[in-house]
Parts: C-alpha cells; structure tokens; sequence
C-alpha cells in the first residue's frame, strides 16, 4: 500500500509539472516575400493545430503549446538563418513548423535545425535535392517533391494534347529543380520544351524574357515562378506583348493573388498544387469555417505538419526533439487508428495508453522515404476569372 501511494504521488507531481510546462514551436514563412499572399492561412492553419492540442490540456499531461512566428523572406537565406537562430536561441522553441521556400528550409536546416538538433516538419519545401540532405533524421515534409509535380505537370500538359511548351522559371532551387523535372518528365512522354530559362524576381520590367520566350515558339507557357513575384510580371508582359494567352501554373503561382492580377485574361490557363479530396480535407474545411482560406494552397499540408511535431511527442513521452523525431514517421503512417482533422485530442489519447494511430490528417498524409509526402495533386483551371478544381491525381 505505501508503494502504490509514493507512485501515486509521484505522479501526480509529475502530471503536476507537465500542467505547468509551456512548449513552443516556431512557425517560420515568408510573411514577407515573393509568396507572401500564401502564408497568412498557412500560418493560421498551423496554429489551428496548436491551439486544438493546446486547449485539449492532453500533451504530456497538461503542456500548453505556444507558437512563435518568424519571418523566412522566402529568398533571404541569411535573414531565415537569423530568425530562425533567434526561434531556437532566444525563444527556445523545441520543433519548427517550416520552412517554405525550399532554398532558405535548406540553408535553415543546415545551419540552424541540424547544429541545434530541432526537428523541422515543412508545409511547402519541394525541392527534390531535400530529398538527400544531410538532416540527421530531423527533416520532414507533408508536401511532395517537386520530382513527383514535375511528372504531374508533364501528365496534365500532355492530356490537354498540348505537344510544344516554353518554359521559364524563377533562379532558385525551387525553380530550377521543378523545371528540371518538368523537363525531363515532357521530353520523356514525347512533348518538346523549346526554350528552359531563368528569370529573376524583382525586376520591373519582363519584356526582354517574354521576347526570347515568344521567339523559341510553344502552344504555351509553363511559368514556374511565384505569385507575388517574378511570376506576375512574366505572365502580364506576355499578356502586354500578345506572345501568349494560354499558361500552365505550378503551386508557386496559385493563390487568390492570380485572379486578383488577371482575372478573365487568363481563362483556359491551368495548373496544378499539392491537394486531395480525401476525407480529411473536407473535415478540415469543417473546423476552419470562415475564419481564413482552408483551401488555400499548402494550407492543409501546415495544419499538418505542426500537429505530426505535436503528436510524435505525445508518442515519444517527450518535448525533446533527439527523442520524438524518430517518432513522426510513426504517427503519420499505418497501423493504426485514423485520425483526421479536429481528432487531435482523441490521437492524443490513444498515444498517452500506448496505442497506434495512423495520422491523414488534411492532406491525406503519408509519409515515404526519407520523410516527405507520397503526394497528391488538385489540377486547377481558370474560368470566367476564378480558380476552378478539375480533378484530383
């Protein structure tokens, strides 16, 4: 009887001290930047995440869960590096949800997650050399690689009988490895791509790009580039110039941001983003409500990202990072009971009895490989000015 008190006191001054423990998870975007019209409901998306876990009082008996935002600039590496030290050093921030632009989560990772040991999880980061980096087991990714986009595109261009394509891309590891996929994926299937060339973000005038792009011919433009960017300022001197009217957009250039710039211009345009119609993203859709754009693009896929961090330290029995990242490929993938979004509580319970749960949250996820998205697509068109859903891949 004596011992069977002492444990029970001991554990309720543990349960006790896990009440009172407050964990923070840095959320790091480009709220600045050239996608900085995607980010707000990503942020709100992950942050829907934390506070259902944080108001369940269920993560390690009781811990409230804090997030810190900072900014990524997206193209910034040295000013992500900086912030992020500061989410690790000065904030104390025990995972990330983040980064999103694939070149700063590189440069994150390298110089800040993998010295400090910090578990990152990226809504967005889809660079296919992600796939090899150096991370010490603390990367993953709830969107897929661009290796897998590359080959979406290639399929929907080719099933719309498009044969010729100019290809233009913005210089950075996102652009370049998309384009490079893209390319080889076309080629493969027997498409030609005329021209594959760069473009700077930042520029006022696109002119001098759409000529060279206009000159090398193609039925249309594949613009991989971003929206709030270089992306825009190719698309509206094409448009300007009568070089093209039909363009084919990858997840950087999909956001309301698109139609807001163009609107009917672009009719007959099409394009694709990571997206399901699974279940979950309908339940998703649900919980969020009006509060901000659920549909958003790599909004689902942040929603999930920061609830793996949450619930791979629930399985772990930990906070610490060295102990729960070998624990979020365990949550996200079968056996075990499915949980979708608004059943974080109920996936916590079942961690805290030692149980199994298989996590799908918004974005259908499962994880492969060296931690990334499987990957599905939403295949978009735009018709009378508006973002339309065609299918699902």
């Amino acid at each position: 009887m004596k011992k069977l008190l002492m444990a029970t006191a001991t554990t309720a001054l543990l349960a006790g001290a896990a009440s009172g423990e407050e964990i923070k998870i840095g959320i790091i975007l480009g709220f600045t930047g050239p996608i900085e019209s995607l980010t707000p409901s990503m942020a709100d998306g992950a942050e829907l995440a934390i506070k259902e876990v944080s108001d369940s009082g269920k993560l390690l008996g009781g811990a409230k869960i804090t997030p810190v935002r900072a900014d990524s600039t997206c193209i910034d590496a040295g000013a992500a590096t900086a912030a992020a030290e500061r989410l690790v050093t000065s904030d104390g921030v025990k995972g990330i949800m983040g980064a999103d632009c694939s070149g700063v989560t590189g440069a994150i990772l390298a110089n800040v997650a993998v010295p400090n040991g910090i578990v990152m999880i990226s809504p967005s980061a889809t660079s296919p050399g992600l796939s090899t980096a150096e991370d010490n087991g603390l990367f993953f990714r709830t969107a897929p690689s661009d290796a897998r986009q590359g080959q979406v595109m290639a399929d929907i261009i080719t099933d719309r009988g498009y044969k010729s394509v100019a290809l233009t891309y913005t210089n950075n590891d996102y652009g370049k490895g998309l384009a490079d996929s893209f390319k080889s994926a076309f080629e493969a299937a027997g498409g030609t791509v005329t021209i594959s060339a760069a473009h700077e973000d930042g520029k006022a005038d696109y002119s001098a790009e759409v000529g060279a792009l206009a000159s090398a011919g193609g039925d249309l433009l594949v613009v991989a580039g971003y929206v709030d960017q270089g992306g825009s300022g190719i698309v509206r001197a094409a448009l300007d110039a009568g070089a093209f009217d039909t363009f084919e957009f990858p997840d950087g250039m999909i956001s309301d941001k698109l139609t807001e710039n163009f609107g009917t211009e672009i009719d007959g345009s099409f394009g694709q983003h990571p997206g399901t119609d699974s279940p979950g993203v309908a339940k998703f859709g649900e919980i969020v409500g009006d509060k901000f754009d659920a549909t958003s693009p790599f909004t689902p896929e942040s929603y999930d990202a920061a609830a793996l961090i949450l619930l791979a330290m629930q399985a772990a029995g930990s906070s610490d990072p060295a102990a729960y990242k070998d624990k979020v490929m365990d949550v996200a993938n079968a056996p075990g009971e499915k949980i979708y979004p608004g059943e974080l509580a109920k996936a916590l319970d079942i961690l805290a009895k030692g149980g199994d749960i298989d996590y799908v949250g918004a974005s259908a996820v499962e994880l492969i490989g060296p931690g990334e998205s499987a990957g599905n697509y939403r295949e978009i068109e735009i018709k009378d000015g508006k973002i339309t859903t065609v299918r699902y891949r």
